[in-house]
C-alpha cells in the first residue's frame, strides 16, 4: 500500500489556533503528520495541539516578527531534521470604505497578512532548497484573484500573496521545492464575523456581503479535505469551492460582469449604512 505523503511528515502551520489553520492541524495529525501549531494566541494553539493528540505541539508566534518566525522555523528544522510542509495560513480580515480605514489598520493587515507570509517564505525556503524538497502553501483568498470592494486592504494583501506564490513556484522547481496558493471563497470561520480592531470607521456585514456575492459560506472541513487533495497533486492555484472557481473563471472572461455583481452587493451594504 502506497504511503501517504502526510504520514510522518513535518508540518508547520501558522494561524493554527482557529479556523482553516485549526482544521488543517487536526486533519493532518489524524493522517499521521507531525504538526507544529503556531498562533499569536498561545492558549488557542495549545488547545488545538491537545485536540490533535501526540502528533502535535504548539508555540506562540507573531508572524509579523521576522526574527521570531526565522527562529521558530530553524528550531523546528533542527529538532526534526527536516521540514516537509509550511502552511503560511495566519491572516486577519479588514473591511470598510478604503478612505475611512485608519492608516494603523492598513499597516496591521499588511504586517500580518503579507509580511507574515514573506517572513515564513524567507525562513523556510532556504532550508527546503538545502534539503532538496519541501512544499510551501500560502493561504490567500478568492479576494486575491479579483475585485473585493469594501475589503480593499484585505484584497490587496491577498493579491500580493498570489503574485508571490505563482512567481516563486516557477523559481522553486529547480530546487525541488513546491509552492501552492490556496484561494478559498467565503469559508465558515470566525473571520466572517470579526470586527475592526478600532471602531473608528464604518464596516459592512461581511458575512452578508460575501454571501450576496458568491453564496453561503463553505464548510471548513470540506475545504481542507479538498485542499489537501489538491496539494497532494501539486496544484499551483487552489480555488475552493466550485462556485468560487466558477466566479474566478467568469471574472477572467468577463471582468465587466463581475464588476456589475460587485456594484450591486456594495449598494446593498451602503444602503444599510443609511
Amino acid at each position: 500500500m502506497k504511503k501517504s505523503i502526510w504520514e510522518e511528515s513535518v508540518v508547520l502551520i501558522t494561524g493554527g489556533g482557529s479556523g482553516i489553520g485549526r482544521e488543517f492541524a487536526v486533519t493532518l495529525a489524524k493522517l499521521g503528520a507531525k504538526v507544529i501549531i503556531t498562533d499569536i494566541h498561545p492558549e488557542t494553539a495549545a488547545n488545538v495541539a491537545v485536540e490533535c493528540g501526540g502528533n502535535a505541539i504548539s508555540s506562540q508566534l507573531d508572524v509579523s516578527d521576522g526574527k521570531a518566525v526565522n527562529e521558530l522555523i530553524n528550531n523546528t528544522f533542527e529538532k526534526y531534521g527536516r521540514l516537509d510542509f509550511l502552511f503560511n495560513n495566519a491572516g486577519i480580515g479588514l473591511s470598510g470604505e478604503a478612505f475611512e480605514v485608519p492608516v494603523a489598520e492598513w499597516d496591521r493587515i499588511i504586517n500580518t497578512n503579507l509580511r507574515g507570509v514573506i517572513n515564513g517564505v524567507l525562513a523556510a525556503y532556504p532550508l527546503m532548497i538545502n534539503q532538496g524538497f519541501g512544499h510551501i502553501i500560502n493561504t490567500a483568498s478568492l479576494a486575491g484573484l479579483g475585485p473585493a470592494p469594501l475589503l480593499s486592504p484585505y484584497s490587496m494583501t491577498k493579491h500580493a500573496i498570489v503574485g508571490l506564490s505563482i512567481s516563486l513556484r516557477i523559481e522553486a522547481v529547480k530546487y525541488g521545492v513546491k509552492v501552492s496558493v490556496l484561494c478559498p471563497g467565503p469559508i465558515e470561520t470566525p473571520i466572517l464575523d470579526s470586527k475592526p480592531a478600532t471602531h473608528t470607521h464604518w464596516y459592512p456585514d461581511t458575512r452578508r456581503f460575501l454571501t450576496n456575492l458568491v453564496g453561503p459560506p463553505y464548510p471548513v472541513n470540506l475545504l481542507v479535505e479538498k485542499a489537501l487533495r489538491a496539494i497532494e497533486q501539486n496544484k499551483g492555484i487552489i480555488v475552493i469551492p466550485g462556485r468560487a472557481r466558477l466566479a474566478w473563471i467568469i471574472g477572467r472572461l468577463s471582468p465587466s460582469l463581475i464588476a456589475k455583481l460587485n456594484y450591486k452587493a456594495v449598494g446593498i451594504e451602503r444602503d444599510d449604512r443609511k
